[in-house]
């Protein structure tokens, strides 16, 4: 096969120019074609901020509607404050995902302006997991996906459920991806 950049003669069926570390273009089989593997969202825990925050204005409104002698709207709008810092966190965790095909790692980021950024599975260098002593403790942590085509390029997963099994699922699908 030719490599289309400096046009040196590689073996037949090799995936990078051994010149110039080019990636030759390898036609797939039509037949083949790219499938979703999962989809993963950041962990609740990422959110526990707000949760709380939600927990505390809602025991501050059913304190203020029920025990002091104050105006019942203060006790309703800290009852409504909660539940729109909760709903303000569950579009938070529902608007940044990443998924995974056969193919590729999409990251996707946003509800109004959106934020994509894709990796090719054979464009992945390193996979690294990093979880702290907390994360450990509540079964999260973060997913790091180094790309081969650029040193400053990477997707980071954070507060993932279950790291260790993403980054088993990124590795298989990538060697997959490569046999």
């Amino acid at each position: 096969m030719r490599c289309p950049q400096c046009g040196f003669e590689s073996a037949q069926g090799a995936a990078f120019c051994s010149r110039c570390g080019t990636r030759l273009l390898s036609l797939r089989p039509a037949a083949q074609r790219e499938y979703a593997l999962i989809r993963i969202f950041p962990s609740w825990w990422h959110f526990v901020r707000e949760i709380l925050l939600a927990v505390g204005l809602t025991g501050a409104g059913i304190y203020v509607l029920f025990t002091l002698q104050l105006d019942y709207r203060v006790g309703v709008g800290l009852v409504v404050a909660a539940a729109l810092a909760l709903a303000a966190a569950t579009l938070r965790r529902q608007s940044t995902n990443w998924s995974l095909t056969s193919d590729r790692l999409i990251e996707r980021r946003g509800l109004v302006a959106t934020h994509r950024r894709e990796m090719e599975l054979a464009d992945v260098r390193s996979i690294e997991v990093d979880r702290s002593f907390a994360q450990r403790l509540l079964g999260i942590g973060n997913v790091l996906i180094a790309s081969a085509a650029s040193a400053d390029f990477m997707i980071q997963l954070w507060d993932v459920p279950d790291p260790e099994h993403v980054a088993e699922l990124l590795r298989q699908a990538r060697l997959k991806r490569l046999a």
